[in-house]
């Protein structure tokens, strides 16, 4: 199996990031076991708890695994739900892999919200951070009332601790069938956005970076969302509206940054959004290229890290989202030893002809 930790220490606190790819081949419930105990075991020898956690596979994979992640983690498990997140199979096999971020020192604290845990909270210093995973909709809805509903639970959330969409410098927008409905869900999300003065004509724009990628929630709903929120302080995040060789994506109707960056327990952050082949002018390039789109992915994703101030080095994860069973076996034999902490799936991308995406999330200490 594959399992990167990366550590970052600060002053008031130590953030881990953990990737955990099983052993190709084997069951799925071997590759749970797998997985799970080794993420069990890292948090254990560093006494962390978790703050946020994403469980990638199969609906049959992941509704059997369920059980034995509650059987490792045991008390571990603070009743928040990880994003049990729907993939079909790719080339490790029926799940595709396993990512906790989590944190030594401060503690952790379960958020509580119409009866059930949402979310957790951690003071580390001055900066009070949130994360909230797989805001539940109601799967006999629309999508597009699905996607209205999942942005009113976030921000009902957030207003529970004391923030506001302004305090959120990351989504993930996590959307079965993404193809069939993506330009809805950007009329939801962007009338969301416009009326919390979040974006519109002469101002300057205060979008979340964010993914948007056919990978959706277990069962029948449309779609989930996960974010991070900085609640205090006030200034405690910025935007990065325009970053590397791209625009503004909201000037082709999708309304999310380039980047992002904020404040948290060990540091500061820096969010690299879901980031394709596209041009300045918002064109996809390389058009039935897959070879080269993985490489001008990969020079756009870095180039947005340098204008977040980061580099390579400090990167904590990534996803690699791969059109096609036979994409993802070009980009890994292409990057063998792909040295970014990473998990790569199967997903379509949000265009037709976008055979690849990346997005990445680096520590600066």
């Amino acid at each position: 199996m594959y399992l990167d930790v990366r550590k970052f220490d600060g002053k008031d606190a130590v953030e881990l990031h953990i990737t955990a790819v099983p052993t190709e081949g084997l069951p799925a419930a071997e590759q749970a076991c797998e997985i799970f105990s080794a993420v069990r075991k890292s948090l254990v020898e560093n006494n962390a708890r978790i703050l946020q956690e994403r469980i990638f596979g199969t609906d049959q994979a992941l509704t059997q695994v369920a059980r034995i992640r509650a059987e490792i983690f045991g008390d571990l498990d603070d009743g928040v739900k990880p994003a049990w997140l729907s993939v079909v199979s790719g080339i490790k096999g029926d799940i595709s892999g396993m990512y906790v971020h989590a944190v030594t020192g401060p503690a952790v604290v379960p958020v509580q919200f119409n009866g059930a845990a949402c979310g957790r909270t951690v003071t580390a210093g001055t900066t009070k951070f949130l994360t909230v995973s797989a805001i539940p909709t109601d799967a006999t809805a629309t999508a597009h009332d699905q996607a209205d509903q999942m942005l009113h639970k976030a921000e009902a959330i957030l207003k529970h601790v004391g923030g506001d969409f302004l305090s959120v410098p990351r989504t993930w927008m996590w959307l079965g069938n993404i193809l069939d409905w993506y330009d809805d869900f950007n009329t939801v999300r962007n009338a969301f956005f416009i009326e919390r003065n979040m974006i519109g004509r002469g101002m300057v724009s205060k979008m979340p970076a964010s993914t948007g990628i056919s990978v959706g929630p277990v069962g029948q709903n449309a779609c989930t969302m996960d974010f991070t929120a900085v609640v205090e302080p006030a200034d405690g995040m910025g935007y990065l509206d325009v970053g590397g060789n791209q625009h503004s994506a909201y000037e082709y109707g999708s309304a999310f940054s380039r980047g992002s960056w904020a404040l948290s327990p060990a540091g500061k952050t820096a969010y690299v959004s879901g980031t394709a082949s596209i041009d300045e002018d918002g064109i996809t390039t390389n058009i039935d290229n897959a070879d080269a789109q993985i490489d001008d992915t990969i020079d756009n994703v870095v180039a947005v890290l340098k204008e977040l101030s980061c580099s390579e080095d400090d990167l904590a994860f990534a996803y690699v989202y791969c059109k096609t069973p036979e994409i993802e076996k070009l980009f890994c034999k292409k990057y063998p030893n792909f040295a970014w902490p990473h998990i790569t799936m199967v997903a379509d991308v949000c265009r037709h002809d976008l055979l690849f995406e990346i997005e990445a999330t680096a520590v600066k200490k």
